[in-house]
């Protein structure tokens, strides 16, 4: 007998209906032009932001302006906490398991089709410029964009060398990649780089490497925040684990962050084995750095990305562009930085899975609006494909959350949007000792499987417990709720393509990236 949540199966495939747009004409003239910006960061917390305030005295100008003048996005996710995976969701609308970069070495499959070429073919002038990390490490151009700017693998901060249209370029001048990613999304706007016709309307992907470890700021961030004060997470120190290596020695908690109701005993053992260290491999980061110092350093290279955002958004007023330019700005995964021990991202845990995500388009988005509904990165494309007056393909399992943003109507009764994230991550012979996991998100209860271990698997109520360590996968009274999240990851994965674990050929240099940095 099917699940008494088998209605529930629909809802990651079900959006929004939009209104139907004729397409985009590529002969439109400047002030008619529907433009679209796309901005990615890398590894950054859906609470690194100012206007969060969650990080003291972290001053993020830029990103508070798109939030206030547009919409913040409380509730986005990505179905998988790892750069390439990710990536590929948000520029094929699909789930890891359908597109199968399922990590970040796995080729692009034939016939991937990703939104910046439907926009090519629809008229658009689409460049993409920075980190691309995805199907293998090359740099080389990709089919659907106009004007091509990126680098090798993971990149460096300090003088980049960039691939620019099958050439490569190299900076010798000890400029920071952020700055010069932006300079050349600039010239591009600009039409002094790449040759963008005025008359046609455009989409650009500015794709930082920053915030992406290990951290260097630009010169003139650097030591702004060495004496910012840490707000250590309340799951930092739960066990007797010796992590002081890593932490420094154990701070004083208010009563604010003691943790409560800490259910040790269910803490999944991967977890445990885990606190203290780089996915259990020698100490954070081969103990090059200290916590406190990692920390600091993450918050400053950030600045960067903020004063990024402030160059385009002030590109676009001084053109006139910026009543009719729709701006994504958003991270490809989150990032831990000491929740139950832990750093780094992978996991389904909120810090790793909840993303930034600010959406700013005046002649579409409110001023001040807040989003609730659960976005995902799947999501992406076909939103922005609506803005353009486009179609969404058939392939694409996310939906447009466009007539959301705009405050109408979030579904009908047989046409609902989803009220739940799902969430997968494929085992990666680099780092053993965390899982293949899959689980699925609500408003109040995240359920986690973790498959092909003899291990704990997880139920958190976050309205609770927000800091998930309170287990109640054994709880009488919780196992209803843990049987029928259970059928529904199942039944997502059986009813979406799924059920067969993608594999990758593994290679005997497989492990070199790690000690190039290139994680």
């Amino acid at each position: 007998m099917k699940s008494p949540f088998l209605s529930l199966l629909l809802l990651p495939f079900l959006g929004v209906a939009q209104p139907a747009q004729k397409p985009v004409s590529s002969n439109r003239t400047v002030a008619r032009q529907k433009n679209i910006i796309f901005i990615l960061s890398d590894d950054h917390r859906y609470d690194a932001m100012g206007f969060m305030n969650k990080i003291a005295g972290l001053q993020t100008p830029n990103l508070d302006r798109l939030a206030r003048n547009g919409a913040h996005v409380q509730n986005a996710f990505v179905s998988t906490a790892l750069c390439s995976p990710s990536r590929a969701s948000i520029l094929s609308g699909q789930y890891a398991h359908t597109h199968k970069v399922v990590d970040n070495f796995a080729p692009l499959r034939p016939g991937l089709k990703f939104f910046p070429k439907y926009l090519q073919e629809a008229g658009y002038q689409t460049a993409f410029l920075g980190k691309w990390h995805m199907g293998n490490a090359g740099d080389g151009p990709q089919p659907g964009f106009n004007y091509w700017l990126s680098f090798k693998g993971q990149g460096v901060y300090i003088n980049p060398t960039f691939n620019i249209n099958g050439k490569q370029v190299a900076h010798t001048d000890s400029s920071h990649v952020t700055d010069l990613l932006t300079d050349y999304a600039l010239k591009w706007l600009d039409g002094r780089e790449g040759g963008r016709d005025p008359k046609k309307p455009f989409m650009m992907y500015l794709s930082h490497k920053a915030v992406h470890a290990n951290f260097m700021p630009a010169k003139r961030h650097r030591g702004k925040y060495a004496n910012m004060p840490i707000n250590y997470p309340q799951s930092l120190y739960l066990t007797a684990t010796d992590t002081s290596k890593v932490f420094g020695p154990k701070p004083t908690l208010s009563p604010e962050q003691a943790a409560p109701n800490v259910n040790l005993k269910d803490m999944p053992n991967w977890v445990k084995k885990q606190r203290g260290s780089w996915h259990g491999v020698d100490y954070m980061y081969h103990g090059d750095i200290q916590f406190n110092n990692f920390y600091h350093q993450y918050a400053e290279t950030l600045l960067g990305v903020d004063d990024s955002v402030g160059r385009v958004l002030q590109w676009l007023e001084d053109n006139g562009q910026l009543e009719n330019t729709l701006i994504v700005y958003m991270g490809d995964n989150g990032f831990s930085f000491g929740e139950r021990g832990l750093i780094d991202k992978r996991h389904m845990y909120e810090e790793s899975m909840r993303v930034p995500m600010l959406v700013h388009c005046p002649g579409t988005v409110k001023a001040g609006t807040k989003i609730t509904q659960i976005i995902q990165n799947v999501d992406v494309a076909p939103t922005l494909m609506a803005y353009a007056g486009l179609p969404k393909p058939a392939q694409m399992q996310g939906n447009s959350f466009l007539s959301i943003l705009a405050g109408q109507t979030t579904g009908t009764p047989d046409r609902p949007w989803k009220d739940r994230a799902f969430y997968e991550y494929y085992w990666e012979v680099d780092f053993p000792q965390t899982p293949t996991m899959f689980g699925v998100r609500t408003n109040q209860y995240k359920y986690i499987f973790n498959y092909g271990v003899w291990d704990t698997n997880e139920l958190y109520d976050l309205k609770a417990d927000p800091g998930e360590v309170n287990n109640l996968i054994r709880s009488p009274q919780h196992q209803d709720i843990a049987k029928n999240m259970r059928d529904q990851v199942f039944d997502w994965l059986e009813s979406s393509g799924g059920m067969q674990i993608p594999l990758n050929r593994v290679r005997q240099k497989r492990f070199d990236h790690i000690y190039k940095g290139e994680y």
